[in-house]
């Protein structure tokens, strides 16, 4: 696998295993993601925010297991901190995530692939157990261009940001040094398809989002309601895309017992590769 540097932390962070118990005891792991739309023409700010609940489908490069899956997967190589959802390339969220990057790109046709980088905000309410987290940092999106049959020579720039600042947050695990070279970008977005039921996976051969029903579209290929098997379907894989938060600052609020709440606040320092610790009044 080409691109990829592992941190210089060598442990999960701090807050990953109380974060993933409270997801695991949630009756379905929603969350609200925010990102930024560039505002109106005239518009006093340059963007305005835009929220919506996504599924959590687990840490980037530690896809759940699914017994369901067919698809051929990544051995275990690589941990990371970075919670992921899907999502499909026509909704707003990936043009987003591309505008209000340092790439800044003014066209959705300039955010058709691998990339983006914006700030964004994913907030969970953990109601099951009574607490509130909120995750601060970026987004970034991995597309089908990930990787090309001749590898670099294939590379946008948008696939050397993706490797670069996701792969810098990659933990390679104990022992598995010498098997990093045979880990996937690739094969990791299929296993990611593959997680989802095919009804979801049909979901991304839906008629254009937003689109008003009375104005024209591929009607031969875009139905409603399909049910999809094939890991490879041409045009609902064409619009698939996996999303992967990268937070720098992580909040939990405890708000079972209202004598004793706290906030943990966790700030990720990029030079050390250590994330910080405070408690806070909620």
């Amino acid at each position: 696998m080409a691109s990829t540097s592992s941190a210089q932390s060598t442990q999960p962070a701090p807050w990953k295993a109380t974060f993933l118990e409270h997801l695991g005891k949630m009756d379905k792991p929603e969350f609200v993601f925010s990102s930024l739309h560039p505002a109106p023409e005239g518009s006093p700010t340059p963007y305005v925010p835009r929220a919506r609940f996504c599924i959590y489908r687990g840490c980037w490069a530690e896809l759940p297991e699914n017994k369901h899956n067919q698809a051929e997967q990544n051995e275990r190589v690589y941990g990371s901190d970075l919670p992921t959802f899907t999502t499909d390339v026509r909704m707003q969220k990936q043009f987003e995530l591309f505008a209000s990057s340092s790439g800044h790109a003014d066209d959705t046709k300039q955010a058709q692939g691998s990339g983006g980088g914006g700030p964004c905000e994913a907030v969970f309410w953990a109601k099951e157990v009574m607490v509130q987290w909120r995750m601060k940092g970026d987004a970034f999106i991995v597309g089908p261009d990930i990787e090309g049959d001749s590898e670099q020579s294939k590379e946008t720039s948008g696939v050397r940001t993706v490797k670069s600042e996701i792969g810098a947050r990659m933990r390679i695990l104990k022992d598995k040094e010498d098997e990093k070279d045979k880990w996937s970008w690739n094969r990791e977005l299929t296993a990611h398809f593959g997680n989802l039921a095919p009804g979801m996976r049909g979901s991304f051969a839906n008629p254009p989002p937003g689109q008003p029903v009375d104005q024209p579209y591929d009607e031969k290929n875009l139905t409603q309601g399909q049910k999809i098997e094939d890991l490879h379907d041409e045009t609902s894989r064409k619009n698939f895309r996996v999303v992967i938060i990268r937070p720098d600052e992580v909040e939990s609020v405890d708000l079972s017992d209202p004598t004793k709440s706290k906030r943990q606040v966790y700030k990720y320092d990029s030079k050390s590769g250590e994330w910080s610790h405070q408690e806070c009044w909620p």
